[in-house]
């Protein structure tokens, strides 16, 4: 079966999330919408994350399974093809041939999300960051961060789905804030994410940055099961799938925003 991964960025403003909803726009909606344009059958197409409503990617990889097709079909013109019918907020970077037993969510071993904080009001970026206007202490961010490293319970961090049991145990690789102008960026890597997850670290570092949580207050939170994350729930906007990697990737991201705010 000719199979293809495809590389691909969005800005998720406009639609209830990546997965394909009946009655609402999603990102997975269109590329089916799209396929059927295309193709004359019923194709296979997954994404390595299915975002929430609202959050963007800067590179979220799918995969094109078409059981039976009549003419070569080569990267370049799946691209074109395909980019052609998308709405102007989605966007295929970039198409390579991949083996048939290819999938881009159950092949992918980490995944890293980038949220985009401004600490001042912005004409331009408004879709891409949450605006704090209260003072953030970046560096007590920073350090709260670190503790986000290594094997967790994230159930205080984490909405549960009605009727699905699963493990709420991640293991992060990598966690850190920086700066960049007047944006303050938190970057999170790990094998998998929790519906909500990144967004509710987020929203405590954020407590934390305001002076209302502190470190030791912070890492109860990681121990011990709480319902007080859910309230602080970082808004979609700034929040990015910024990578997905697999067997025999690497990736060094700058300490680098994707909109600089100054």
């Amino acid at each position: 079966m000719p199979t293809w991964k495809l590389e691909i960025e969005y800005e998720g403003t406009r639609y209830r999330g990546w997965q394909i909803q009946h009655n609402a726009k999603s990102i997975q909606g269109e590329f089916m919408e799209a396929a059927r344009q295309l193709f004359s059958e019923r194709v296979d197409f997954f994404g390595a994350g299915r975002t929430d409503a609202g959050v963007h990617a800067i590179r979220q990889i799918a995969h094109l399974k078409v059981p039976q097709i009549k003419v070569d079909l080569t990267p370049r013109t799946i691209q074109y093809e395909f980019n052609d019918l998308l709405p102007h907020d989605i966007n295929i970077v970039k198409v390579s041939n991949a083996p048939d037993e290819f999938h881009a969510r159950h092949d992918a071993v980490e995944r890293s999300y980038l949220y985009q904080i401004s600490t001042r009001r912005t004409a331009f970026g408004k879709n891409f960051v949450w605006w704090i206007k209260d003072r953030l202490d970046a560096k007590a961010m920073a350090e709260a961060a670190k503790l986000v490293l290594g094997k967790h319970d994230f159930r205080s961090f984490c909405e549960t789905e009605e009727g699905k049991r699963q493990s709420t145990v991640v293991e992060v690789t990598h966690s850190e804030i920086f700066v960049d102008g007047d944006l303050i960026c938190y970057r999170i890597g790990a094998s998998h994410f929790l519906w909500k997850m990144v967004r509710r670290i987020t929203g405590m570092l954020a407590e934390v940055g305001r002076g209302n949580l502190s470190f030791d207050g912070f890492e109860r939170l990681l121990k011990f099961q709480s319902d007080v994350p859910a309230k602080y729930t970082a808004p979609p906007s700034g929040l990015f799938l910024e990578k997905v990697l697999y067997k025999g990737d690497s990736f060094s991201p700058e300490r680098k925003s994707m909109l600089t705010v100054r």
